[in-house]
């Protein structure tokens, strides 16, 4: 029975009810029944979502024009989609993150995992960046920005309308300041080092959290070492491992701002001496060291999303070889290559054999010491393996 004001949805009768009440949080537009009145319904509209026998499975937001069609945002049907409510979530998240990290500077919501379906909030000491990528987010805003104002007492409240998953929520890009304003670049502090995010103009929020312990493994590789960080964006690996005392670190990006902003975070951590960037192409630039005689003791190569639909993934997986081929010619012997992937599409057996076939092209052979993932603030349902999408893999090489 319906025990809310809302309007119900129903699945059709051979859709995997079992997966939802298991904890799967979607329903794809091929599993909902679509008649004329759910068609109808505005992208974000909060629904009671039913079975095919009528049994109610939770209070849903639903899409019509996404192919995730309803998003499960709490089991009880009866639930008010308020302040409290997100207030609520928004304690629960936080209270993982204050136990993991000893300074404001984290992921807060990681979506799904966090019980926020498709809202990612990064947290930048007193300024945080909310990311409604999901239409019922982007409908709740306002209430949503209160309530993380309330649970974070920031100062500063940016929304970041941006990235590949709004459209396909049919939602505009925009990113604007909601509260309070920023005089330029936030330093952040994380594996010692420091970073300079953009929340306003950046890519993203305006610093990837997801590589911190990725950054702090090559971190331990670096001291005393010369390191290539390739698509470095605002100096991810580099900055870290010249915070774990590398000689020298080279950044290579194809965005000016990105390299200011790693030349900024140098500065302000006292390595300015040490650090250098090459603006251009990845490919161009590996190859131009390469023509150069170039040798490094630590490569790091962090490349987009070469793969972010199962439609890209054999071209993506060809970029990845051709990724870990040109940068395998760079390390020099004995020395180290960390290799990354970002895209969902790729999981880790077919990245993995990718950047394998890559450095044996190269005429170089290696032994992989490590595999990373996304940090603890980045968590995964277990019903989503795809959610868990950043690999790192380090070699070895040995020859």
């Amino acid at each position: 029975m319906n025990a809310a004001p809302y309007p119900v949805v129903r699945l059709r009768p051979k859709a995997e009810a079992r997966a939802l009440r298991h904890g799967f949080p979607w329903v794809y537009s091929d599993e909902l029944v679509t008649d004329r009145r759910t068609r109808a319904l505005a992208p974000g509209t909060l629904a009671v979502l039913e079975d095919a026998e009528r049994r109610p499975l939770g209070l849903v937001a639903v899409n019509p024009a996404s192919k995730i069609i309803a998003r499960m945002l709490d089991r009880d049907v009866g639930a008010v989609i308020d302040r409290e409510w997100f207030a609520r979530r928004l304690e629960r998240a936080q209270a993982l993150r204050t136990q993991l990290f000893d300074a404001p500077f984290y992921r807060l919501s990681h979506a799904e995992a966090d019980g926020l379906p498709g809202v990612v909030i990064d947290r930048f000491g007193a300024a945080v960046v909310i990311q409604p990528n999901a239409a019922w987010a982007e409908a709740q805003l306002d209430t949503l920005a209160q309530a993380v104002s309330d649970v974070t007492g920031a100062e500063v409240l940016v929304k970041n309308g941006t990235g590949r998953a709004r459209g396909l929520e049919g939602l505009a890009e925009e990113t604007v300041a909601l509260r309070g304003t920023l005089d330029g670049p936030v330093p952040v502090p994380m594996n010692g080092a420091t970073y300079m995010a953009d929340l306003l103009g950046g890519q993203k929020t305006g610093l990837f959290y997801d590589q911190r312990p990725n950054h702090a493994f090559a971190a331990r590789l670096a001291p005393g070492a010369r390191v290539l960080d390739v698509f470095s964006h605002v100096g991810g690996f580099a900055l870290a491992a010249l915070a774990g005392g590398a000689e020298r670190a080279l950044s290579v990006d194809a965005s000016a701002p990105a390299l200011e902003l790693a030349t900024q975070g140098a500065t302000a951590m006292g390595a300015s001496d040490r650090f250098a960037t090459r603006r251009g192409d990845a490919f161009d630039v590996m190859a131009t060291l390469a023509e150069e005689g170039e040798t490094y003791d630590v490569v790091i190569c962090d490349p987009p999303a070469f793969a972010p639909n199962r439609a890209a993934l054999e071209a993506g997986l060809r970029a990845y070889e051709r990724v870990a081929r040109m940068a395998a010619k760079l390390v020099a012997p004995g020395g180290y290559l960390g290799l990354c992937s970002c895209s969902h599409a790729a999981d880790l057996t077919r990245f993995r054999a990718a950047s394998a076939r890559g450095i044996g092209k190269a005429g170089r052979r290696g032994q992989i010491i490590h595999t990373g993932f996304a940090g603890p603030d980045h968590p995964v349902l277990p019903q989503l393996a795809e959610s868990g999408y950043l690999k790192a893999v380090f070699f070895r090489l040995t020859e």
